[in-house]
């Protein structure tokens, strides 16, 4: 009986210690700023964890630039919580304690401050207000931004702070052979019927779940199909100049730069 409070005992404090850490999200201003030993620390964690999307130089790859989020209006407190938690429908992932200790985070955030830029002096280019207009004409049918728009393709609440201009005009351009799970080009075929074309939501050995063209989840039984085949031609459409102008593709890239999952002007 003795063994057994004991036990119990060391659990409750462990589980009190753990929900307690986790609370815990450091607030102000970065202690590690500035410091050297700090900054050379954070640039190894940084190129180790981070470059492969962000690139060497911050100026993004696969993800975004980052060397302006403090002049676009960020804190050292809300980009410390970002890190640790990651960011919804994007690929950033969370880097959560004990694995990367809130020290790992502050001399990252170091290191990135040391390649930061100013605010562009010369404004970006595009329309937004006539970007959000085109949108919701040609792209608002699969892409969701907030609480509207379609759902066959991923959503784009943060696609701002989630993938840099050139790479968003090379999708729209070009289209993808890269595809998020979840949005994986599909095309199932019943032993009598037509090929339904979708985007692959489940799959284990024996069914697959897919999203049609219409929004409709249903479930298939592999054996029982004639065919199921993985494409790779995204269900996103290329537009190239014959269907959108060069002049309207910046203006749909400027509102894009717009959506990134928060308000500048709220301290984060």
């Amino acid at each position: 009986m003795t063994w057994t409070r004991a036990i119990t005992a060391v659990l409750l404090l462990w589980v009190a210690a753990g929900m307690h850490l986790s609370a815990q999200i450091p607030t102000g201003k970065n202690p590690l700023e500035g410091n050297p030993d700090a900054i050379l620390a954070g640039m190894g964690n940084y190129r180790l964890r981070c470059a492969d999307c962000h690139g060497t130089d911050a100026r993004g790859v696969r993800g975004p630039d980052i060397t302006q989020i403090w002049s676009s209006g960020r804190s050292d407190e809300g980009l410390f919580k970002t890190i640790r938690t990651g960011v919804p429908n994007s690929e950033m992932p969370a880097f959560a304690a004990p694995r990367t200790s809130d020290r790992d985070v502050w001399q990252m955030l170091a290191y990135l401050k040391t390649l930061a830029a100013p605010a562009a002096a010369d404004p970006p280019r595009g329309n937004a207000e006539n970007g959000a207009l085109l949108f919701r004409a040609q792209c608002a049918g699969c892409h969701r931004v907030g609480t509207t728009g379609g759902r066959l393709g991923p959503d784009l609440s943060r696609v701002g702070s989630a993938r840099t201009r050139d790479v968003m005009a090379a999708r729209i351009r070009r289209g993808s052979e890269d595809f998020r799970a979840g949005f994986e080009p599909v095309t199932v075929t019943p032993p009598d019927g037509k090929p339904i074309q979708g985007v692959k939501k489940n799959e284990d050995l024996f069914s697959v779940q897919i999203m049609d063209s219409g929004e409709r989840i249903q479930g298939y039984e592999k054996d029982k199909m004639k065919a199921v085949v993985n494409t790779r031609k995204s269900a996103m459409p290329i537009f190239g100049p014959d269907r959108l102008s060069d002049s309207d593709l910046d203006d749909i890239l400027r509102y894009l730069q717009t959506l990134r999952g928060f308000d500048p002007a709220v301290k984060q």
